[in-house]
This record gives C-alpha cells, sequence and structure tokens, in this order.
C-alpha cells in the first residue's frame, strides 16, 4: 500500500495535468514526488526552497491573480511556522488555497519536536472559515484532496499522516460516519485513531462515529447519534457521554461539541495529545502508548468516563 504523502504526489501530478488553474508550491520538501510533474508543468510546480513563510507568501500571490495553489510540507512548517502568513495572505486577503501537511503530531519521532505539530489544527481554528480534513487511510486522502481541489475558492487543510487505519471507509467529505451504534454514548474518532478506539471500545454499547472532516464539525451527525434510542437517555440524568479521539492537541473539538449538544445535558472528554512534551524519540506506537492512545489506555479512560 502507498503512504499518504505517495497518493497525494500521485493525485496532484495527474489533477496538474487536467486544470490549469492548479499550481503545486514547494519548500524543499516533497519535491522528488513531483520531479515528472516539474517537468511537464515547470511554471506551475515551484519549489522555493526552505522558506516556508515564503512557501506561503507565494501562495496566497497566485490565488490573488485566480490561480488554485496547493502548498505542501511538514505540518510544523506549513501552520506553525509561517501562521502570519497563512492568517494575512490568505485569510485578510480574501483568498483560499490547499495546504496539505506531513509529519502530523509524531509521525517522525526521530526529527524531533522541531518536526512535531501536535497544535496545527488548534491553530489554525483560531481563523476563520477553514476546512479542515484529516484521512485516516491513503485512499480517504485521495477521496479528501479531490474534494479540496474543487471546492472553489475555499481555504482547505488536509493532514495526512504515516498512521493510518489497516482499511479505508466510505467516507463522504464534510460528514462524521457512524460506524457501530450503542446505547451507552458515543465515541468519535478522528481519522488515524478508529482502528485504536474500535480495539479500545470492544464489547462496549457504545456508538462509534468516524471523522474525517474537523471542520466545519460535523454536529448533525453527533445530535442524531446523541438523539438515537437509548444512548439520548444514557446516564442517570438522561444526558449522553462525549468521548473525543483526536491524533493532535487534546480538547481540540471539545468546545464544537459542546455547542452542537449546548440545548441537551451532555458531558464531553477530549483526548489527544497532551500540552506534556515527550522529550524521545520512539517510534510513533510508542509515542502513541506514551500519551494514553494506545487501544488498553483508550479503553482504561473511555469506560472510567462513561456513566
Amino acid at each position: 500500500m502507498d503512504t499518504m504523502r505517495e497518493r497525494f504526489a500521485s493525485v496532484v501530478s495527474r489533477l496538474l495535468d487536467d486544470d490549469p488553474r492548479l499550481a503545486v508550491v514547494l519548500a524543499e520538501i516533497g519535491k522528488d514526488g513531483f520531479t515528472d510533474a516539474a517537468r511537464a508543468h515547470p511554471d506551475r510546480v515551484i519549489n522555493v526552497g526552505i522558506r516556508e513563510e515564503l512557501l506561503v507568501g507565494v501562495g496566497g500571490g497566485l490565488a490573488l491573480t485566480g490561480m488554485r495553489p496547493i502548498l505542501h510540507t511538514f505540518a510544523s512548517f506549513l501552520v506553525e511556522r509561517p501562521f502570519e502568513q497563512v492568517k494575512l495572505d490568505f485569510g485578510h486577503q480574501g483568498v483560499g488555497g490547499v495546504l496539505v501537511s506531513a509529519a502530523g503530531s509524531y509521525d517522525w519521532p526521530a526529527g524531533g519536536y522541531t518536526h512535531m505539530a501536535p497544535g496545527d489544527v488548534a491553530l489554525l481554528d483560531t481563523l476563520d472559515g477553514w476546512t479542515i480534513h484529516v484521512p485516516g487511510h491513503p485512499d480517504e486522502a485521495e477521496t479528501l484532496l479531490r474534494d479540496a481541489v474543487a471546492a472553489g475558492d475555499d481555504s482547505v487543510y488536509v493532514r495526512l499522516s504515516a498512521h493510518t487505519n489497516s482499511a479505508p471507509r466510505d467516507i463522504a467529505p464534510g460528514r462524521f460516519l457512524t460506524v457501530r451504534e450503542g446505547r451507552g454514548g458515543v465515541v468519535i474518532a478522528v481519522g488515524p485513531m478508529l482502528d485504536g478506539v474500535l480495539a479500545a471500545v470492544e464489547g462496549l454499547d457504545v456508538t462509534v462515529l468516524y471523522a474525517t472532516t474537523v471542520r466545519p464539525f460535523d454536529g448533525r451527525t453527533l445530535r442524531a447519534a446523541a438523539g438515537a434510542g437509548a444512548a439520548a437517555r444514557a446516564g442517570a440524568a438522561g444526558g449522553v457521554d462525549v468521548v473525543l479521539v483526536e491524533p493532535y492537541l487534546a480538547g481540540t473539538s471539545t468546545a464544537a461539541a459542546n455547542d452542537a449538544l449546548a440545548d441537551r445535558p451532555h458531558r464531553v472528554l477530549g483526548l489527544g495529545i497532551p500540552r506534556r512534551e515527550l522529550r524521545r524519540y520512539g517510534t510513533i506506537d510508542e509515542h502513541l502508548s506514551g500519551r494514553g492512545l494506545d487501544p488498553a489506555s483508550l479503553r482504561e479512560r473511555i469506560s472510567g468516563f462513561l456513566r
């Protein structure tokens, strides 16, 4: 199976052939995946070198001319380092583009904390109007990438990861997918967290929703799950318990879940990457375990929260 980043390069290279409005902007990272596309479209595959602020500035400038720019590098260099340029060159100028990241929260631990961005989604969430996709499989990444490119002039962030689920799901951009139904609460698994969540809740009477688009937040599907059958009556107070399991900063979406259920008795637990930094390289699985996001730890935390 190819990786999400490999799928990104192959899909976008084909899209460049079909749509003269598209342009890819790189900052050295990922350039090898676009070698052939750069030969075919030298004016629309641009490598600015290790200059991430310029990466975003060039993308914003292309958008001002009517192009649909696709920007790619590691999340820490795409969102965190040039955040001012994202805020001004896209948001303030009123133009859109597609930001496609890699490395995520802990994908390449050997790169150290400079190459980790657990706060990227929370940071982008301070801006208005961004759609945020978090696929859990390369096939889902392709679906969401194609949707992002076709999204008119909207601003879209696609968070690719080396951490993946074993199989793709039949997702619809913008909507949560109901993977299983139960009566004892709702667990929302975001992107690559789905396999771990399903293993963690084995035997528990809970609904599992799968989120690959987290902004806008699909409050309608959450409300339907919270109101379905005995799930609406979970707990002595007749409210619903909701657990969010996200592959980035813990609590990033708790406010969105609270807003969706504002008129109903409910409790929300946000699980994800804590603010405490793990100062070891390790592996993805070791980071999951160290942050309490492995299946055994998730089961203990979820079952301890549910009423």
